[in-house]
Formats: structure tokens, sequence, C-alpha cells
């Protein structure tokens, strides 16, 4: 019997990053049609004042559990894949030194909110159940560490789909059912807010339930750490700890000083703008969690050629997907946020600020990853660094003159510099080019594409929501005509090709 030629590892690695980052992108999807729908949900049931307080006490809560997790999680990402799993494996051992450290951080930080809950209040918001709010947020943060921690862990250990389930489906469909019960219900922004809080719960369980296996806990796998476990570990996620506190709060700190410097109700503007800026994201998210534990492995090993190839692939993916629609979402801000009311109307302008910084964050791929996966989390936290320095002082210059759209600025400044630092630091850990012909002749095609259609839109009818459904009409009828081309064709039978497992090779007898 002749032999079947087997595919070569770096052909079996690119095809692995493919079907991971198409389960990637299917749940990210699901998550950012939630996350519309729960954004949604809060400005329609609470009005601009009442939203800009939820969106606040959000903010507060993502940054503290930002904090506690101390990169734990991405710790957890970074070395389970270089370690062995299974009973007889040491991964198990990675596990407490996770989570018992920043569990422990996360209850000091609970207990300091529920002490100091009042003047938090009175500093941040002008809702009437504030400290309420504020000591729910509390109570909320051991939640948010131990479940981001613990599905960290499932990510490393398990198939993208079962992260893409209880991260990507079960909480971001869960928060705004639960949010609209509460509003049924007669239930106000506290009630809102613990809707919220509820799914992560869940998320808690069943994450545990997954890492039960693969780390053979309960069947002699051993969960006492080493000393260079510690060393090893918390070396890398220390550096991290600060970075990804500043990535959880790049928006937030701009919702918090906005509310600060200039009114609750621009802060509503600019979190309801800021929300449609990082929907898109939810693309490049979705690839990130569906590689990184890949990058983490080809990196450790030193396959820095094959690494650099499964980058520029997704990079491809990402620019592809996330251009087009940061495109369409500058041009019909106007469309997009009459869907939350007449009061979000001023957020037109600061919405196409933000969707072109957005082009350069997608457009350079998952330069962090990179950094983090080859272990440099001390240049991510450069990078990350200089961007919050840059939007922070940028906020206070800009916020009290121009509200919304100075917040807006201020972040875009911030993800340009932390962007352009990451990418050149990215560049020397693969050892290679980042970019390739191939990514530049799509990203042309994608403007040109997208915007002969936008401008098709706004010359029939606007920029309003007439205008928008007949660019999204245009680019339809293209994406039809388009298959009428054989190279076309071709590229999606190349795509569906590296969605199949790869072939083994069989024994020639």
């Amino acid at each position: 019997m002749t032999a079947v030629a087997a595919p070569g590892p770096a052909d079996t690695e690119v095809r692995r990053s493919t079907r991971s980052g198409a389960i990637g992108l299917v749940g990210a999807a699901v998550n950012g049609a939630f996350g519309f729908v729960l954004t949604t949900v809060i400005v329609r049931a609470f009005g601009a004042d009442g939203s800009g307080a939820l969106f606040s006490v959000i903010g507060l809560v993502t940054i503290a559990g930002a904090i506690c997790c101390f990169g734990a999680d991405t710790g957890l990402m970074w070395a389970i894949p270089r370690r062995r799993l299974g009973p007889q494996g040491d991964a198990a051992r990675l596990l407490p030194l996770a989570v018992l450290p920043t569990f422990g951080l996360a209850l000091v930080v609970a207990a300091t909110g529920l002490l100091a809950a009042g003047p938090i209040a009175r500093a941040l918001l002008d809702d009437p159940d504030g400290a309420a709010l504020i000591r729910l947020a509390a109570i909320g943060v051991p939640l948010v560490v131990v479940s981001t921690v613990l599905l960290a862990a499932v990510r490393a250990t398990r198939s993208v789909s079962a992260y893409v389930g209880v991260q990507f489906l079960l909480v971001p469909i869960a928060r705004p059912v639960l949010m609209i019960a509460a509003v049924l219900t007669g239930g106000g922004v506290l009630l809102g807010f613990g809707g919220w809080l509820l799914p992560l719960a869940a998320a808690v369980v069943l994450a545990l339930l997954l890492v039960v296996r693969p780390l053979g806990l309960g069947a002699g796998a051993s969960l006492r750490s080493v000393r260079a476990d510690w060393r090893t570990f918390w070396g890398f996620a220390l550096p991290r700890a600060a970075s990804v506190a500043i990535d959880a709060s790049s928006m937030w700190v701009g919702v918090l000083l906005t509310g600060a410097l200039a009114t609750q109700a621009e802060a509503g503007v600019f979190a309801a703008v800021g929300r449609y800026a990082l929907a898109g994201l939810l693309i490049m998210q979705g690839l990130r969690v569906a590689i990184a534990p890949q990058l983490s492995r080809l990196l450790g090993a030193g396959r820095r050629a094959d690494a650099a190839r499964v980058y520029r692939r997704t990079t491809l993916w990402i620019v592809l997907l996330s251009w087009p629609a940061y495109l369409i979402l500058a041009v019909f801000a106007p469309a997009f946020l009459a869907l939350f009311g007449r009061e979000f109307s001023s957020g037109a302008t600061p919405m196409a600020v933000l969707a072109v910084a957005m082009l350069v964050n997608v457009g350079v791929g998952l330069v962090q990853t990179v950094l983090l996966m080859s272990g440099n989390s001390r240049g991510h936290l450069l990078a990350t660094v200089a961007g919050l320095v840059l939007n922070v002082v940028a906020c206070v210059v800009l916020i009290p003159r121009h509200g919304a759209l100075g917040a807006a600025v201020a972040w875009s400044l911030g993800i340009v510099c932390e962007n352009v630092l990451a990418a050149i630091l990215a560049r020397r850990a693969l050892g290679e080019p980042l970019f390739g012909r191939t990514l530049v002749l799509a990203a042309g095609v994608a403007i040109a594409a997208t915007g002969a259609a936008a401008a098709t839109g706004v010359l029939i009818a606007g920029r309003g929501l007439p205008g928008l459904a007949v660019t999204l009409g245009v680019i339809a009828a293209a994406g039809l005509a388009a298959l009428a081309d054989r190279r076309v064709r071709a590229a999606l039978h190349n795509v569906r090709t590296q969605l199949r497992p790869a072939p083994t090779q069989e024994v020639s007898s």
C-alpha cells in the first residue's frame, strides 16, 4: 500500500491554530452579540445616569479583579503547556500557587471595599444606591478572581471549545437574561449589577469540574509546589500583574475620570461608545485564547519559525474580519448610537476616533500574546505602562473641556503607543518579520472594498440606519458575487481543508 504523506510539523501547527481559531471566532461572535445585547439593555433600562453608575461599578470590579489576579491567569496559560499533565505530571503543582495567593488578596480587597464603601461611592458615583453598589462590587471581587484563574487553567489543559463554552457562551448569554429579569421585576441598578455577577459563580463550578481530570486531581497528582515552581511562575506572573490591570482598566480609567472630571452623563456616553469599540476586539480575543498555549509550546521548544507562521496567519484573519467592522463603525457611528437613544448621539465623534485607533490595535495582531508566551512579561509591562501614562495624562488635559471626546482621544493615543512598542518587542521575540506581502494586500483590499460600500451607503441614504442597511446590503451582494471567482473558491476550499484534522501517516506494506 502506498504511504500517504503526512503534513509536516509546520503545516500541522497551522492547521491546529486554524481549527482552534475557528472555534474561538464562533465564541467571540456569540460573546460580542450578547455583549451588545447587555449594553443595550443597560442603557435602555437605566438611561445615561443609571448606565453611567452601572458601567462605573463594573469597571471598578473589573480593575480590582484584574489587579488581584496578579497575572496568575496568564501565568497558567504560559506555564502549563510547558509541563506534563495527568496523575504523574507536574502541571497540577501550579494550580494552588496560582489560586491561593490571588484569592487571599481578593479577600483583603473585598474587606477594604466593604469598610470604605461610603467614601468610594461619594467620590465616584452620583447614584443613591452608590454605597450598596460598592459593597456588592467588593463581594464580587473574589468571585471574579477565582473564575478568571480557573478558566485560564481550563484553557491550558482542555481544548479551546471547553473554555469557549463557559467564558464566551454561558457567561455572556446569562448576563443580559438576568439583567432583563431584574428590570422586569422592578429592580434597579443594584439588582442589575447582581445579574452581572451571578454567572461567574456558575463559571467557577464548571471550571473546577473541567480541570480535575487533565490535571490528575484526586488521581495521584501532587499539589505540593516546590521553591523552583514559585520562582519560575511568579517571576513571569508578577510583571504581568501590573500589565493585566492596565489592560483591564484601559477603557474604565477613561470612564472613571470622565465621571470625576466632567459629568456622570458624559461618563455614560463614553462607556457606551467604548463598548462598541471593544466589541470589535472580540475577534482578536477569540483567536488569542485559541492559540496562546500553542505559541507558548512552540516558543518554549525554540520553534520560532513555526510560531511566526501561526502569528502571521492569525493576524491575516484578524485584519480581514476586524478592519471592515471598524471602518463601518467609524462611518456609521450615528446609526449605531441611535440604538441607545437620543441621549447618546453626542458620542458619534468619539466613536469614530476610537474606531480609527482600533485599526492600529487589531492591525498589528497578537503582538502582546507573542510577548507573553515568549516569557517576556517585562517587555509587555513596559508597553502597557507607556500606553497608560499617555492615556491618563491626556485624560486630565482633555476631559474637563471636551468630555467624552477628550476621553476617546486620550485612550486612542494610549492604544497606538502601546501597540507600536509591543510590535517592536514581538518582532525581536519571533526573530522574523511580523508582516508580509499577503497581509498588506489583504489590508488594502479590506479598506478599498469597505470604503466603497460605505461611500455608497452614505451617498444614497446618509450615515443613519438606512445608510448602514444599504452598506451591509452592498457588502453582502459583493460577497456573493465574489464566489464566482475561482480564486475565491480555491481560498475557501483551502480554509475548509485547514479546518479538518491532519491525516495520519500510513505505513507501507
